[in-house]
C-alpha cells in the first residue's frame, strides 16, 4: 500500500506550518509557557484556515477532507506544540455551534483527565467533580474526574498519535541542528560515535511512527490504530529524551525547548488512551 503525500496533502502541510511558523513561533510558545490561556485570535484563524472543519462536508461549510489529511494538519500542531484542546474542538466541529469556525473553544474527557477545563466555551461529556490537577505539561492544564473515565474515540486516539508524531519530528530536526554546530574537542559533537547513534535511533523511532500513523488513517483498522498509538507515543517520549542527551547539560535547562516536547508526550500520551488497552488489542490480534 502506498503512504506517499500526495501534491495536495503535502500543500496543506505546508500551508499549516508556514501559518503556525508565522502567529505560533518561540516567543508565542514562552509567552504560552508562562501564561497557559486559549489564544481566541490564533484559535479563530485556526478555524478560519480550516482546521477544525477539514473533514465537514463542503455542503455544511467544511473543507470536505478526510482523516489522513487532519492526520497531516494535526502532525503539523505537534511539531509547534500548539496548546489548546484542539483534538475536542476538532471532533466538536458540525455538532457544537461555532466549532467549526474556532469561534468557541471545546474540551471533553479523556479517559480520567480533562484538559483546558477552566479555558473552554463547552464541556462535552460529564465532568462531576472534577478537579485541577498539576499537570507535568505547562502548556496542557488538566483536570481529573472521578473514574477512569470512558476511553477514547478512535478518531481521538489518533489526533493525539499524530500530534506526537510531529513533536516526534521537530526534537529529531532539533537533535540533528544541535549535533553539527556544538563543537566540543575542535569539531562537531555530530562527529562523535554515541550522538550518531542516538539521531539515527530517533530517526528510525520517526519514520516507523509515520508509517504507522498513516496507515491507521488510511485504513481505519483498530489493531493498526493501536500500533500507531503504541509507536508515535514511543517516538515521542523517546526522541524527547534522547534529544535532551543530544543537547547535553543545556538540554535539561528552563531555557530550552527540548523539556516542553517531552512533558507534552507524557501528558498526550495519557490523553491519547490507555497503552495497556493498546497492547492488549495488538495482543489479541497476533
Amino acid at each position: 500500500m502506498h503512504f506517499q503525500l500526495t501534491a495536495e496533502q503535502r500543500a496543506l502541510r505546508d500551508g499549516i506550518r508556514e501559518l503556525l511558523a508565522g502567529r505560533f513561533g518561540r516567543d508565542a510558545l514562552r509567552e504560552a509557557v508562562r501564561r497557559p490561556v486559549v489564544d481566541r485570535a490564533l484559535w479563530r484563524e485556526l478555524g478560519a484556515a480550516g482546521l477544525f472543519s477539514l473533514c465537514l462536508p463542503e455542503a455544511s461549510g467544511g473543507v470536505g477532507l478526510g482523516l489522513p489529511e487532519a492526520v497531516v494538519v494535526f502532525e503539523e500542531c505537534g511539531r509547534a506544540l500548539v496548546p489548546g484542546p484542539l483534538v475536542a474542538t476538532f471532533l466538536a466541529a458540525g455538532q457544537v455551534p461555532g466549532a467549526a469556525a474556532g469561534e468557541v473553544v471545546v474540551t471533553q474527557p479523556f479517559g480520567g483527565l480533562v484538559p483546558w477545563l477552566d479555558e473552554a466555551d463547552v464541556v462535552r461529556g460529564e465532568v462531576t467533580g472534577a478537579e485541577p490537577l498539576t499537570s507535568v505539561d505547562p502548556l496542557t492544564p488538566l483536570h481529573r474526574v472521578p473514574g477512569e473515565g470512558p476511553p477514547p474515540p478512535p478518531g481521538a486516539t489518533l489526533l493525539f498519535a499524530a500530534q506526537q508524531l510531529g513533536s516526534a519530528g521537530r526534537t529529531l530536526e532539533m537533535a540533528v541542528q544541535h549535533a553539527r554546530e556544538r563543537e566540543q574537542f575542535g569539531q562537531p559533537v555530530g562527529a562523535f560515535q554515541a550522538v550518531k547513534h542516538l539521531c539515527a535511533e530517533m530517526l528510525v523511532r520517526v519514520e516507523v511512527a509515520r508509517a504507522a500513523v498513516y496507515a491507521a488513517a488510511v485504513t481505519g483498522d483498530p489493531v493498526e490504530l493501536a500500533a500507531a498509538e503504541l509507536l508515535a507515543d514511543e517516538a515521542a517520549a523517546q526522541g524527547a529524551r534522547d534529544c535532551l542527551q543530544v543537547h547535553g547539560g543545556m538540554g535539561f535547562t528552563w531555557e530550552a525547548d527540548v523539556h516542553l516536547h517531552l512533558k507534552r508526550a507524557w501528558v498526550s500520551a495519557e490523553l491519547g488512551g490507555s497503552a495497556r488497552a493498546a497492547e492488549e488489542v495488538l495482543a489479541a490480534a497476533l
